[in-house]
């Protein structure tokens, strides 16, 4: 062996055991990634699962509780119901969103950023928000009520108008990321043949965003069929599979019966998920290399007319939700109509007062903060460490199944999962810390894609130079990946955030006495018939949250634009 070779075998056997140990590190980091995964999502839904073929004592029944549930002509009407609102909210939303997403997108109309803010402010406030501000306006002392011509609010009428305002933002961002990506080209070139508008729109506008349209359509869908807030609150006598739900596991302690409507709110969103997976897999690339980008040309008429829609629209967002905020400074509706900070006293309707608001910063702060760290580390884990393959793919499969899981099933997975006499964990059943892991694992999916997107974008070479610099993944992930990533992570944060902050179905199985949230707190101040003051603690959370995005928009553009200077070099 010559002299070189023997002066350089030890270093390289030192390089090999130092890659070895950091593959180590890497494996082992999987495979606490994939522990943590299946006991905050598929533990629990296993135990849902589980539940729905059990009796009282926890003996195995078969599909009887099943045939129980099919043979009750109430609980198949609440079947029906929840499918007929939500076919017909999704039909009025998905175009509403639409026409809107595409006046924003392809027109020149003024004041698009102002319209844009107003079509996700439904985002910031709890769902059942919506249904407050349409009980002060169409309810039995509404101001409006006259409009219905003797029909009630209270009902079918009232969930579907107070989901289509729920579930706006939700479709228009969807469409207006589809419809924001077109080739200019093929617009020009039918402009250049004389095809009609009609047909342009038909032939190559339409077919270009019809993914996006497919998504709306089921992420609508699954929203109306899952929600628990808005038909709580304004639907009455009109029984829904959510509303079931809770009248099962709360109101009769029939928890083998609560399993099984979970199961079946589940089917709806699985099938929805797996719809839009395949529609996604069978998209093509709109933009390739030699696209233009299409930049819409000045046309009043045009312009205008997308003006007075997104004016209208809006204006109607804005007024209704206004009117919620109004109502909860208002004395006494609609009799005495003077301004007052009494509705925001919560001690007069809620006996530990601002303590669920304070429960709630606390749970959001902390989900957020937690979260963040278990996400954007999970991501880094399957995206930038080439080991352990099947465990990589373990953990991205979980990652992704809190998308198809509604968060009222996963908040009942969770009674099963973390009540259990048998499980050493159900020491955090009522606690903080079990709201915390369960908003965590309800809006993991979303969070965890934002950071794949983030990480995708940042080249292989970092890595490989460390590498061959001896630097640990670690340091690298530390001092270069998280730095050029911050405003992922702090996307990611605010979502969670906001999130947490507005979120009912998935926690109204899982607070204790002294674990109250404020979202909750409003379905009980609702229900004790203190509407004034759930619009005032609903007022609370939207403006917390808007301002925590205000927050937001102000690092990215004052901070992070400045120290990501370099991407634009």
């Amino acid at each position: 062996m010559s002299e070189v070779a023997l002066r350089t075998a030890p270093a390289v056997q030192a390089t090999l055991r130092r890659r070895l140990t950091e593959n180590q590190v890497a494996v082992l980091g999987v495979m606490i990634l994939a522990g943590i995964l299946a006991v905050i999502i598929a533990l629990p839904l296993w135990a849902l699962l589980s539940k729905s073929f059990q009796n009282d004592s926890g003996a195995f029944v078969g599909l009887a509780n099943f045939i129980r549930y099919f043979s009750t002509p109430t609980l198949i009407a609440s079947l029906f119901n929840s499918l007929f609102v939500a076919a017909v909210s999704t039909a009025i939303v998905v175009p509403l969103a639409f026409v809107y997403a595409y006046g924003l997108t392809r027109s020149c109309m003024p004041a698009k950023g102002i319209f844009y803010g107003i079509a996700l402010l439904p985002i910031f406030a709890p769902s059942l928000l919506s249904a407050l501000s349409l009980l002060y306006i169409f309810g039995n002392q509404g101001f409006l009520k006259s409009v219905l011509m003797g029909a009630s609010i209270y009902g079918p009428i009232g969930i579907i108008v107070a989901e289509v305002l729920y579930c706006f933002p939700h479709a228009f961002l969807i469409l207006a990321t589809a419809l924001a990506l077109a080739d200019g080209r093929l617009y020009e070139a039918a402009a250049a043949l004389g095809t009609s508008r009609a047909r342009v729109f038909r032939t190559i506008t339409l077919p270009g965003a019809r993914y996006g349209v497919i998504s709306a359509i089921f992420i609508v869908f699954t929203l109306v069929v899952t929600d628990f807030g808005i038909p709580k609150v304004i639907g009455g006598q009109y029984s829904v599979l959510a509303t079931d739900a809770y009248k099962q596991v709360v109101g009769q302690q029939n928890f083998p019966m609560g399993a099984v409507v979970g199961v079946i709110l589940l089917v709806p969103a699985a099938l929805a998920f797996l719809v839009d997976r395949i529609a996604e897999r069978k998209q093509v690339a709109l933009l390739s290399a030699r696209a233009v980008p299409f930049e819409p040309k000045p046309e009043w008429g045009r312009d205008l007319a997308f003006l007075a829609y997104a004016v209208v629209i809006g204006g109607l967002i804005v007024a209704t939700y206004g009117v919620a905020v109004w109502a909860s400074f208002i004395r006494y509706w609609p009799y005495n109509l003077s301004l007052t900070l009494d509705n925001y006293i919560f001690e007069n309707v809620e006996p530990s007062g601002w303590e669920p608001y304070s429960n709630s910063l606390q749970m959001a702060a902390s989900a957020a903060v937690i979260g963040t760290g278990l996400v954007f580390s999970g991501a880094y884990l399957i995206e930038k460490m080439k080991v352990f393959p099947i465990g990589r793919a373990l953990v991205h499969f979980l990652a992704m199944l809190p998308m198809a899981v509604p968060g009222l099933v996963l908040g009942l997975g969770y009674v099963f999962f973390f009540n259990a006499s048998w499980n050493p964990l159900n020491i955090l059943y009522g606690t903080l810390t079990v709201l915390v892991v369960n908003t965590i694992a309800h809006f993991y999916t979303v969070a965890h894609i934002t950071a794949l997107t983030a990480l995708k974008q940042i080249d292989q070479e970092f890595e490989a130079v460390s590498a061959s610099l001896k630097v640990p993944f670690w340091r690298t992930f530390s001092r270069v990946t998280v730095p050029i990533c911050l405003p992922a992570i702090l996307d990611i944060a605010v979502y969670i955030f906001v999130n947490a902050l507005t979120t009912v179905s998935a926690v109204i199985f899982l607070y204790g006495p002294g674990t109250k949230l404020a979202s909750i707190a409003i379905v009980h101040m609702d229900e004790a018939g203190a509407i004034a003051s759930a619009a005032a603690m609903a007022t609370t959370i939207m403006a917390t949250a808007i301002t925590v995005k205000f927050v937001h928009l102000a690092l990215n553009y004052f901070v992070f634009e400045r120290l990501q200077a370099w991407r634009k070099r």
